[in-house]
């Protein structure tokens, strides 16, 4: 229900925002050149158009509109899908899904087999000619047996009313398929049974891509009892064998004859070994082929043909809603469970992954029993514990307090320090963020910060001194290159799996980043207005603070965006290698178990929060430097 009124309200958003981007077209500016950077000002409804769209996408192509609008279609699919593989073994032996009949192109392939062997044998130098000629006659024997499954004379009468009994079963299949009163009604126990299957049943997408498989609508029904009835036929059809008394004494003979030259090898005789066994595999695969006469199975094979016509005009609707709702794929069947084939097996439903999303949330399921993003009450007195320094209390004079005779500790001014700085008195409690996602946001914006700190004044600095430029360089661009991943294992052995490890190498790549950048903000400075500082008696500190470091900010700020979307990737792998909490633990985790909802579940919830990095940096870009492509 909720998808479809969502499917409602993007359609109407794309429209709107279409209509209303055409409207504003009209009213705007008509002296704004092309290249002017006005023009790419605004535009939140072309915002709305392009998430609508992708939005639409997923809902289209992950096979969520279909489930919103017809919940019951996977289910019919399947019931259609199982009839699609009865035939299919029943088409397999004839000219309609194959080119040629399944006997023919059996025979015309051991017949190429027989040859090659036989000019194999007479040409293999190794063999004893009398080897060579007992070979060739058993060849020739297994030859001769084809037209005796080939020659109508043969067939018995026993396979004739066989195969006619099955054509006559299809047949009446066929004419009854299409009728209302097909499938007739159960016996009150069975119709019981069956009902009581159904509550038990659990619905589509329920288990992550399950299809129920037992029919729920009648249509299904229908095609679940049609399907049934041809896996009988089917059955019966390939347990039967078109071996008359004449073929079984010429096989007979035939392996009598190469038992008994079996016996007479010895251990060094492999090749002659080798010989008789492959001669052997020949005559097998001929035995237990599907070998009839040309025109014996005609009849059969038109019912056939008859019953998947009416078949696939009996799907009407069916067929229609796998056209349109199931793009790119469809349901099929293998046995008596069925599945998603297409974009929606591997493409999670947005409602599907909403809603285990939402469970992730929880404190009480989570993931690995941690909840994604969650929050817990942490007294003050920690938040203070973690910012403050011990030696903070270490520094002050005087010494900490010494018990009495009395076994008793009066406490000083010292230790009361020493209590606020390792949080060791009571407060008040506030809600303090936790989960998975939090970990990793606070691992990006750590390291993010330190290479901030740390990597622009070492750039700004390479960038105006000679010596800073020379000392550092090398060493910069030593490491640079090299790609965070390789990195990792020797930091994560180093400073183990706890965030240390993770958040120096997210320092260490945003370090690098954020030195090029400073390096090319405070090389890129014009020298006019340098030397009109100058002129007008500015100091070097005024000079880099009003004029070096502005004209670099630009840059530093490039490098921000372009070092936050390094750190994500980074992060991830680094949870994934090691790591008990974060976004990539939980991919990586989900992998193995292939919960294809959670995996996609965590590359959206990687690229919300990289969008979010970006578009806060954008901001503070707008706000801090306006003058940025109008200088």
């Amino acid at each position: 229900m909720l998808t479809g009124i969502v499917t409602f309200l993007i359609i109407f958003a794309v429209i709107g925002s279409i209509l209303y981007g055409q409207k504003l077209i009209k009213t705007e500016k008509t002296d704004a050149v092309f290249g002017n950077p006005e023009r790419a000002k605004g535009g939140v409804h072309w915002v709305i158009l392009g998430s609508c769209f992708l939005l639409f996408l997923w809902l289209y192509y992950s096979w969520d509109i279909a489930k919103a609008f017809y919940p019951k279609s996977a289910n019919e699919l399947c019931q259609v899908a199982k009839v699609t593989e009865s035939l299919l073994s029943l088409k397999y032996l004839f000219p309609i899904e194959e080119r040629q009949h399944k006997s023919t192109a059996i025979i015309q392939r051991e017949n190429v087999n027989i040859n090659d062997k036989i000019l194999a044998i007479q040409n293999a130098h190794k063999l004893e000619t009398h080897d060579k000629e007992r070979f060739v006659r058993l060849l020739n024997s297994t030859q001769q047996i084809i037209p005796l499954l080939t020659d109508e004379k043969y067939l018995q009468l026993e396979t004739k009313n066989i195969i006619s009994d099955l054509t006559n079963r299809i047949k009446r299949l066929t004419e009854n398929f299409p009728k209302d009163t097909y499938p007739p009604a159960l016996s009150d126990e069975a119709e019981k049974k069956r009902i009581e299957a159904l509550q038990k049943q659990r619905g589509w997408g329920a288990t992550g891509m399950e299809v129920p498989p037992l029919p729920e609508t009648r249509v299904g029904l229908k095609f679940h009892t049609a399907a049934e009835e041809l896996n009988k036929i089917s059955d019966e059809f390939f347990s039967m064998r078109n071996h008359h008394p004449k073929y079984l004494r010429k096989v007979k003979a035939i392996i009598g004859e190469i038992k008994r030259y079996k016996s007479g090898l010895d251990d060094g005789q492999e090749l002659e070994m080798t010989y008789i066994k492959e001669i052997k595999k020949l005559g097998q695969r001929i035995h237990y082929a599907s070998i009839f006469p040309p025109s014996a199975l005609d009849a059969l094979e038109q019912s056939i043909r008859d019953f998947d016509k009416v078949q696939k005009q009996e799907q009407g609707a069916i067929r229609v809603r796998d056209i349109l709702f199931f793009p790119g794929g469809t349901i099929v069947s293998s046995g008596p469970t069925c599945a998603e084939d297409g974009p929606g097996r591997w493409l999670p439903k947005p409602s599907d992954t909403f809603r285990i999303f939402g469970d992730l949330l929880k404190p009480s399921v989570g993931f690995k029993m941690i909840p994604m993003l969650w929050y817990e009450m942490m007294g003050v007195n920690k938040i203070v514990d973690f910012f403050l320094p011990d030696w903070v209390a270490d520094i002050l004079p005087g010494r900490y307090p010494v018990h009495t005779s009395y076994g008793k500790v009066e406490p000083n001014f010292k230790s009361r320090v020493l209590d606020i700085v390792t949080g060791n008195f009571e407060a008040f409690k506030i809600p303090v963020p936790t989960g998975h996602i939090w970990d990793s946001f606070l691992r990006v914006f750590l390291g993010l910060a330190l290479g901030i700190i740390f990597g622009v004044p070492l750039g700004i600095f390479m960038g105006l001194n000679r010596f800073a430029k020379g000392f550092f360089d090398p060493l910069v661009e030593l490491y640079r290159p090299v790609p965070p991943l390789a990195w990792a294992p020797l930091i994560i052995t180093v400073f183990g799996i706890d965030n240390v490890g993770k958040v120096f190498l997210l320092f260490m790549v945003s370090f690098s980043i954020m030195i090029i950048s400073a390096r090319a903000g405070a090389t890129g400075t014009q020298l006019s207005k340098i030397h009109a500082a100058h002129s007008l008696g500015a100091s070097r500190w005024q000079i880099l603070r009003e004029v070096i470091f502005p004209n670099s900010l630009p840059e530093i700020l490039t490098g921000v965006r372009v070092a936050a979307g390094m750190c994500w990737g980074t992060l991830v792998a680094a949870e994934f290698l090691a790591g008990t909490t974060g976004i990539g633990f939980v991919e990586n985790v989900a992998r193995k178990y292939m919960q294809y909802e959670v995996i996609w579940i965590t590359i959206f919830v990687m690229g919300v929060l990289g969008l979010l990095f970006d578009i806060t940096i954008r901001k503070i870009i707008d706000r801090t430097i306006p003058w940025r492509g109008k200088g």
